[in-house]
């Protein structure tokens, strides 16, 4: 184990985490902009996707790490019932769910049980596919709908915040199914989807469109909001907006058995782009 994998056991992830999302909100003019152009420059951001490019306009560092992008930035396939990718960044691991489990890399696999933290929940994608997708600090930080669906429930899970690089994922065993995370589940056309919001070592704050910010505070037990008997349905529509990451992490999607099958030239760090082709759906 390397010597950053085996310190990250003992930090105290919540402080450092908290401490982070205070630093992004410090609205002096010359540290955030200090703040944003570093993060800028040293990760490679695009600012011609922005919606703004002027640095002045972004409040806080957290403003422009949520940024928006420019209209017609990421587009849509024409299928419209294609699967599309979530988020911005790159493929940490695709593929089936078998016996309940999900690969996470060589000689580690997680359950969709633990990760969903709810066993019939986990039951239902046995059999189907997941992708997971890593966002890393150059990336758009809001995750968008893969497909069209009502929302039924949330699950805020309680956990550790390791970091979900690539080295930490190779070799902390379980590390998606121990971070703190938002399990968002929806019913669609084709079945149930979860998307889950990862949360991660100072990337930790997660807000939905439907609830505000929903983590922090963190959790010291699950705590599950049940959206079926509202009296308006919470629908969204496929590619909409419906959270972002207060800095960001990692988000998986779940699909159903026999519902979809996974764009084949998906594989393990391959880069990827909001909008684009991600499963198409199987005929039943």
């Amino acid at each position: 184990m390397s010597p950053f994998v085996a310190l990250q056991y003992l930090l105290p992830h919540r402080l450092l985490s908290s401490l982070a999302l205070r630093i992004a909100r410090i609205e002096t003019p010359w540290f955030k902009n200090a703040m944003i152009g570093f993060i800028a420059k040293r990760f490679g951001v695009d600012w011609g996707e922005a919606a703004s490019t002027e640095i002045n306009d972004y409040r806080h560092f957290n403003a422009f790490f949520t940024r928006a992008l420019k209209p017609g930035a990421r587009p849509l396939p024409d299928d419209a019932t294609a699967i599309v990718m979530p988020a911005d960044g790159r493929i940490s691991q695709c593929g089936p769910i078998r016996y309940g489990r999900l690969f996470q890399a060589k000689g580690f696999e997680f359950s969709a049980e633990e990760l969903l933290a709810d066993a019939a929940l986990g039951k239902t994608f046995d059999g189907g596919v997941f992708a997971t997708i890593y966002l890393s600090p150059r990336d758009y930080h809001r995750v968008h709908m893969p497909f069209a669906g009502r929302l039924l429930e949330t699950r805020h899970v309680p956990g550790r915040l390791f970091s979900v690089g690539t080295s930490t994922v190779a070799q902390v065993p379980r590390v998606f199914a121990r971070n703190e995370r938002l399990v968002c589940v929806f019913e669609t056309s084709f079945g149930p989807m979860a998307v889950v919001m990862v949360g991660a070592l100072l990337v930790s704050g997660v807000e939905t469109v439907w609830n505000g910010v929903e983590i922090p505070a963190y959790a010291d037990r699950v705590i599950t909001r049940d959206y079926r008997q509202t009296s308006a349905p919470i629908t969204l529509e496929r590619n909409a907006e419906m959270a972002r990451f207060n800095y960001g992490s990692t988000v998986i999607v779940l699909l159903p058995p026999g519902a979809a099958e996974l764009v084949a030239a998906l594989t393990a760090e391959v880069p990827v782009q909001l909008g684009q082709r991600l499963a198409n759906i199987q005929p039943r």
